[in-house]
């Protein structure tokens, strides 16, 4: 049997504010104070720690406390409940199955024969090129911005090339800026998908297209995210599963000396729903397999 421990207790007042109570308060009492009924929960969250065994080893839950008029006919509460197994860091979800509009995607990469590792930090796991004011892409160099499901997003830069700039370093400058330090492989089907469960991963898909030219520079990213409706048409849960990065090259031509020229660099990322209509479905009709005996309407027939 394992305790309870009170993790943290947070008073709210009729007008919404909170106040964090300190740690030697004990739970205080439901008190009826003049007009008021106070110290009644409206939320409860459960932490629940576990060995890798499945056993139980530690309980804590957080309280709200609030107060409410005698005239209040219904209250709204609120419970939930997390589970952390011992010596791992939680990975923050982007929802519970289906992704919730607005979180980020979750992404890492699975090296031979384990799990999908992630960054910790949820906000740096799939990220795109994020615009600065002065537009000077050798300047945004590490600026990144977090990919949010649902949220179509357009960034760029302006890349200035000068004639003393060779192909090679800057083919690979123009893609640690595009794609980042660290691309990950795969993307969460659900917003919920555990790290073990490998087939719950979708594998990024990588295009390109080019000209037929001795330099070519990278000069766009565009990432399409294919996503379903997933489940009870009551509470659909969205469920990705497609996701394609293509990069898009130029040609870099050689400029005589003294000479420069400025090219856009963009990123891009784009939603789409691919879910079929839903179509109401009928049983078909029972069929009757009736034998009759041949003599059935002797003398008649």
């Amino acid at each position: 049997m394992v305790n309870i421990t009170v993790q943290s207790i947070v008073v709210q007042s009729l007008n919404g504010m909170r106040t964090l109570l300190n740690g030697s308060d004990a739970l205080r009492l439901p008190v009826i104070l003049d007009e008021l009924c106070i110290n009644i929960v409206l939320g409860v969250s459960y932490h629940i720690t576990y060995t890798d065994a499945g056993e139980i080893i530690e309980a804590a839950a957080s309280f709200v406390l609030g107060a409410i008029t005698k005239e209040a006919l219904s209250i709204q509460q609120s419970f939930d409940i997390s589970f952390t197994q011992v010596n791992t860091k939680p990975v923050p979800l982007s929802g519970n199955p289906g992704y919730v509009v607005g979180l980020p995607l979750r992404a890492g990469f699975q090296p031979q024969g384990s799990g999908i590792i992630q960054n910790t930090n949820k906000y740096n796991q799939l990220t795109i090129l994020q615009s600065t004011p002065n537009q000077d892409c050798l300047a945004a160099q590490g600026a990144r911005t977090p990919i949010l499901f649902g949220y179509n997003m357009v960034s760029g830069c302006q890349l200035r090339i000068t004639a003393a700039m060779k192909c090679q370093p800057l083919t690979q400058t123009l893609l640690d800026l595009l794609k980042g330090q660290s691309f990950p492989e795969y993307v969460a089907s659900f917003g919920n998908s555990q790290a073990q469960d490998v087939l719950d991963w979708v594998p990024i898909i990588h295009l390109r297209t080019s000209e037929q030219s001795p330099c070519q520079i990278p000069i766009s990213l565009e990432i399409e995210v294919k996503w379903t409706k997933y489940g009870s048409l009551v509470n659909p849960q969205a469920r990705i599963v497609n996701v394609t990065a293509t990069i898009t090259t130029t040609t870099l031509k050689q400029l005589p000396p003294g000479r420069e020229r400025t090219i856009p660099v963009t990123s891009s990322v784009v939603f789409t729903d691919i879910s079929s209509p839903a179509e109401p479905g009928y049983k078909a009709w029972p069929t009757i397999n009736v034998k009759l005996p041949f003599d059935f309407f002797f003398p008649f027939v």
